[in-house]
């Protein structure tokens, strides 16, 4: 797909993967709607970029149905790339032995699982009406993680979801053939983003030291890179990518 002029959602925007990936679009001329929450930094981040900012929780349907208008509002929606989601950490028994939080577990599934789900029926919706172009109407590139693969102790949830995310890929990308549309997910290893800010320096270091080569924490812009080759190879649909530098996490 040839993306200058076209028109793309970029969720989580604000931040991280989103930003990068927002940045990456704008530079090459894409129309790019950043959708992320309205406590973010998306209107400034949109205003930097000369991009448009909406505010919207990925799993309400009518607020992102609001992203999707803004996105059409100079023509018609080609790409969505779906970086929102949350972490969280949850065993299945507490140190007493007691069963973790099921609504900690549904909350997170709400956001990574239910919320990749929403954007994408969302989106197909929209790309499905317009007329294609080159035999294609639109891309939709989800977000997953390593963790879906080898989630660690405490992961269960965030591993559930993301494992959801991959699962769900190649089913989308075989549904939506038929309207030409796209459908690939990136899986990124251990990258720095805000879900790592929180952490020492030492500790960052430390976890980038873990990783085979190169030996470093994944840098945004280059999840950015990957997300828009998708876009542009046409050749690619279906397929988990896992930008991860050969790292296969550990039990902790």
């Amino acid at each position: 797909m040839k993306v200058e002029g076209v028109s793309a959602v970029v969720t989580g925007g604000a931040s991280g993967l989103g930003l990068a990936t927002a940045a990456r679009l704008a530079e090459r001329g894409v129309r790019v709607v950043i959708c992320d929450l309205p406590q973010s930094d998306g209107e400034a981040v949109a205003r930097r970029l000369g991009a448009a900012f909406v505010a919207a929780d990925v799993t309400d349907p009518q607020a992102m149905q609001v992203v999707f208008d803004a996105a059409e509002a100079d023509g018609p929606l080609r790409a969505t790339v779906h970086c929102a989601g949350r972490g969280g950490a949850l065993s299945i028994l507490d140190k007493e032995g007691e069963p973790g939080s099921l609504e900690d577990y549904e909350a997170i599934i709400k956001v990574n699982l239910i919320g990749s789900f929403n954007v994408l029926r969302l989106a197909a919706a929209r790309m499905a009406r317009a007329e294609p172009e080159e035999g294609e109407r639109g891309v939709v590139v989800l977000t997953a993680s390593v963790a879906a693969y080898e989630g660690q102790i405490g992961q269960i949830p965030y591993a559930s979801s993301k494992a959801g995310i991959v699962g769900m890929t190649i089913v989308a990308a075989r549904d939506l053939a038929s309207r030409g549309i796209r459908v690939c997910t990136i899986a990124p290893g251990l990258f720095d983003t805000s879900l790592l800010a929180r952490l020492p320096e030492t500790i960052k270091a430390s976890l980038g030291a873990s990783v085979p080569f190169p030996a470093r924490l994944g840098r945004p812009e280059e999840y950015a890179a990957l997300a828009l080759h998708i876009l542009e190879n046409p050749m690619l649909n279906g397929e988990t990518i896992r930008p991860d530098a050969a790292i296969r996490m550990t039990p902790r």
